[in-house]
């Protein structure tokens, strides 16, 4: 057992534990570090050469923590010293070691990037909630939602992103990137994640997002008429799946006659809302509860890199809610 410092000792004495507190102690929980961390070593320096490295499950730690919170490689290094919950999530004792530096870990992330580490931390975590019975198969939801970008060209370059692009929503228009997601009809949990520029069309990348056993696919309007598409009548799976989508106009009052019929209409729309909805809480997370409103880097491969570690982390995130249901007082 670790030895308790006078820091640790003042803390256990607090008159409660902060919601800050419970979400890193649960996720601490449910993260199979080992698995992740032997998925990074093979491309982790040895040390051999250069200064010494830190842990690799420490810079994950770190890494985790950023896309958690939101901060860039400053505001984590300073919160790990700022903030006791953040100090103890890391596991690091200050009278042995320092917390890495923002420089360290800005180089920790370049290596992921490099190597698509992050997506395979994205399958590792399906295929554990697969092996847990919690991914059924069958059926899926495809949905996109859009991230801003900086629309400033105060930069080097006096240039905004080349790889993002605007694109009008309504009556708004919106400058950067699209995630797609793949969702699990009958649990929520995201199986397939992409991203685009934000002017790429939402049915353009639904091949990519649908599982080989899907026979069922749901979409809100934006995926009207998806069936018509060339891509998608020549793809011998494709052409086959059921695609429950949303119509744009449902009913209109100087075509229907009111009567049983045009209930009957609203309720099925009704119910294939009701099973569509479930796409939206993965964005929730990753936009509401983690912060991801606005990106960060420039350039498509970047964000990618950080919306697979954000769908896995969205992913275990709705394992510990469900956790916590199940089991009641479990922090």
């Amino acid at each position: 057992m670790e030895q308790m410092g006078f820091a640790d000792i003042e803390y256990a004495n607090r008159k409660r534990r902060t919601k800050r507190d419970d979400f890193l102690e649960i996720m601490d929980h449910v993260i199979v570090w080992e698995e992740w961390t032997d998925i990074i070593m093979p491309y982790y320096p040895n040390g051999k050469r250069g200064r010494p490295t830190r842990g690799a499950e420490t810079m994950l730690r770190m890494y985790l923590l950023q896309n958690w919170f939101n901060l860039s490689d400053e505001g984590v290094e300073d919160a790990i010293y700022d903030s006791y919950a953040f100090r103890n999530f890391m596991k690091i004792n200050f009278l042995d070691e320092q917390a890495p530096d923002a420089t360290t870990l800005c180089k920790f992330r370049k290596l992921l990037d490099e190597n698509g580490i992050t997506k395979s931390f994205f399958e590792s975590v399906k295929h554990f909630l697969e092996e847990h019975g919690k991914i059924m198969h069958g059926g899926s939801i495809v949905d996109a939602t859009i991230v801003d970008a900086a629309t400033s060209t105060k930069n080097e370059s006096k240039k905004r992103d080349p790889e993002m692009h605007q694109v009008k929503k309504g009556n708004q228009w919106y400058f950067g990137i699209r995630i797609h997601h793949g969702v699990d009809a009958g649990t929520g949990y995201i199986h397939s994640c992409d991203v685009t520029a934000a002017n790429v069309n939402e049915r353009d990348v639904v091949p990519n997002l649908v599982r080989e056993d899907d026979d069922v696919v749901y979409g809100d309007k934006g995926y009207c008429g998806i069936e018509k598409r060339e891509e998608i009548k020549n793809d011998p799976h494709l052409s086959k799946i059921d695609w429950r989508v949303n119509k744009q106009k449902p009913y209109r009052k100087n075509e229907w006659i009111p009567g049983e019929g045009i209930k009957w209409y609203k309720y099925l729309e009704y119910q294939k809302s009701r099973v569509r909805s479930k796409v939206e809480y993965g964005f929730y997370i990753i936009k509401r509860i983690f912060g991801y409103k606005k990106v960060r880097y420039r350039g498509i491969p970047k964000n990618l890199t950080q919306a697979h570690t954000l769908s896995a982390l969205a992913n275990l995130y709705m394992f510990a809610q469900a956790r916590k249901a199940s089991v009641p007082g479990l922090v």
